[in-house]
């Protein structure tokens, strides 16, 4: 593939973002769906026990999703704003991404594809205030 240039680097970091932001989010939502779901299996037997622990694995799933979830959401935000620390947080998340198989390897893969890019470097540096 071809190196990106200056004005191809801000199309390509947004879309990075709002991957990490949207993949992010959705791995959120997948736990809660998870709490729904145990919680909802627990009342149904109608055994107390039961509904109690399987909401207690429910919650610590949730929580689990959402601890997991939060530096994507965060680099995606860092990479929207045009962040140095966004751009880091980027590097770091889609690195770990790779092993997210198939569509985190991907988003990893073209995270780490546009983050790498001589232009990048230009495009997270820090803005002078006049």
């Amino acid at each position: 593939m071809n190196a990106l240039n200056e004005r191809d680097i801000q199309q390509h970091v947004n879309i990075v973002g709002w991957l990490h932001i949207v993949a992010n989010a959705l791995f959120v939502l997948a736990g809660l769906c998870g709490l729904l779901f145990l919680a909802g299996i627990g009342i149904v037997t109608g055994d107390r026990t039961a509904a109690g622990v399987l909401s207690i694995v429910g919650i610590v799933t949730a929580l689990f999703c959402g601890v997991i979830a939060f530096p994507g959401i965060l680099a995606g935000y860092g990479l929207l704003k045009r962040q140095k620390w966004g751009q880091i947080l980027g590097i770091v998340v889609g690195f770990l991404s790779l092993v997210n198989f198939p569509i985190g390897t991907a988003i990893g893969i073209y995270t780490l594809f546009v983050l790498f890019q001589g232009a990048a470097t230009g495009y997270f540096a820090p803005q002078e205030s006049a």
